[in-house]
């Protein structure tokens, strides 16, 4: 009896370290820990404009199709230099994987000549437009586009949403924008205005006065997305709690514009998280994403 009491005191006494002993800090992945996996390969790429960054990749899933298709926006600070679409390469290959069509698209950033207002949202507008030139050739349903954009892509997502609502002058404005049924944003900027006076975002600030340009009245009337709320279709916001490059509070803020205009939006918080996880394979932040994207095509 006393050798087991001594070993339910050692049991005790360990369990008891062991709730004492402060949690390790959750320690983010880094884009070196993404970049490192094999890269999978697209497809088809086809060119919607002659420079080298107007292009989308396409991935299809086995069969004929229609598939259900996924608009992918990738960000990087809206700057070519940072990144371009080929970070959305191990995602895009996730999900087609899984079974859908994935439509990857690419623009010149701020960075590039022609990039900028109004190159930069032209260029994701003509690349989202080509989906209805491609859709017979490559089996898209588009039926029900559902868009995700991360970063700075995830600002371009839900504008490219509001291309019906933005101002009749606007140098942006088209006929008949391709629809987008749902927007996904991972670890998005929605808010241009509230990027440009918040120094502490990943991006910095000054990219944002590069990015709408300084030569109109109010250059943030069809460029920044609470300006053309509401967008009229649901939006979903996934952010990681451990974001070190966009801060948590811009998701709020936005999600709480949405909802005020009338808008369906929700934000998903995800613990443990930072920005590369939000499109990485096997993280529980692209697990969200991907039941998102699943409830979106079932409604």
């Amino acid at each position: 009896m006393a050798r087991a009491s001594r070993g339910l005191i050692a049991l005790a006494a360990a369990a008891l370290a062991t709730a004492c002993t402060p949690a390790m800090p959750h320690k983010p992945l880094t884009w070196a820990d993404l970049t490192a996996r094999p890269r999978p390969s697209p497809d088809a790429t086809i060119a919607y404009g002659p420079d080298a960054m107007q292009k989308v990749d396409v991935w299809l899933p086995a069969g004929k199709g229609p598939h259900r298709t996924v608009l992918m926006v990738h960000g990087g600070c809206w700057q070519t230099g940072i990144a371009d679409r080929r970070l959305m390469d191990w995602v895009a290959d996730d999900l087609r994987r899984s079974g859908y069509a994935v439509w990857n698209i690419d623009y010149r950033g701020v960075d590039r000549t022609g990039g900028g207002y109004p190159g930069t949202f032209a260029d994701a507008a003509a690349a989202t437009d080509a989906l209805r030139g491609n859709a017979a050739r490559f089996g898209l349903d588009l039926s029900k586009v559902v868009a995700i954009g991360h970063s700075a892509g995830g600002h371009l997502a839900l504008w490219l949403a509001a291309r019906p609502r933005l101002p009749a002058d606007s140098a942006l404005r088209t006929q008949d924008p391709l629809p987008i049924a749902h927007v996904i944003s991972l670890g998005g900027l929605p808010d241009l205005e509230d990027t440009a006076r918040s120094p502490e975002n990943g991006c910095g600030t000054d990219v944002v006065a590069k990015l709408v340009g300084t030569t109109r009245a109010d250059p943030y009337a069809d460029t920044s997305v609470p300006r053309l709320l509401p967008l009229g279709i649901p939006q979903d916001l996934v952010n990681g709690r451990a974001d070190r490059i966009i801060p948590f509070r811009m998701a709020e803020t936005y999600i709480a514009a949405a909802r005020a205009a009338g808008d369906s939006a929700t934000l998903h918080p995800v613990a443990d998280t930072g920005h590369v996880e939000l499109v990485t394979p096997d993280t529980p932040a692209w697990a969200e994403t991907k039941r998102l994207i699943a409830r979106a095509f079932a409604r």
